[in-house]
């Protein structure tokens, strides 16, 4: 018999450990944060297409989302690689979000702008005040 496998003693059977690298399930709120990156990095792109010209639309619109996905790997994923204050970890994902309303507020879209920060804060603090809890 391995260490891994349960054993019953005195009636009670003992918890299998957790696999390793396995995540528990996604919840609506992991899905939510997900399409809001996704939207993030989507107007990112095409906020780098429309507000420069060429040659600089091309590298707006490619190192704007590629510096978005470095700070939230860095920060903000399930497994960030910089494990730091949550107070820290919300500051950056105000910071984000706060880029990509500028960036709708700079192409002459400001209200899409506004409803992307309401929906993206909503979801940041409701994922804060899970992550306190």
């Amino acid at each position: 018999m391995s260490a891994d496998t349960p054993t019953q003693t005195s009636g009670t059977a003992t918890p299998l450990p957790l696999q390793q690298g396995v995540l528990p399930r996604a919840t609506a709120l992991d899905i939510v944060r997900v399409i809001v990156l996704v939207a993030a990095l989507a107007s990112l792109v095409l906020w780098g297409l429309a507000a420069w010209t060429l040659p600089w639309n091309i590298v707006a619109a490619i190192g704007a989302p590629v510096i978005t996905l470095l700070l939230w790997a860095l920060f903000l994923s399930p497994r960030p690689v910089l494990v730091v204050h949550p107070f820290v970890r919300a500051a950056v994902e105000l910071l984000l979000y706060a880029a990509v309303t500028v960036a709708w507020w700079t192409m002459g879209q400001a209200w899409i702008g506004l409803g992307f920060a309401v929906v993206a804060v909503a979801t940041g603090l409701m994922a804060g005040r899970r992550a306190l809890s």
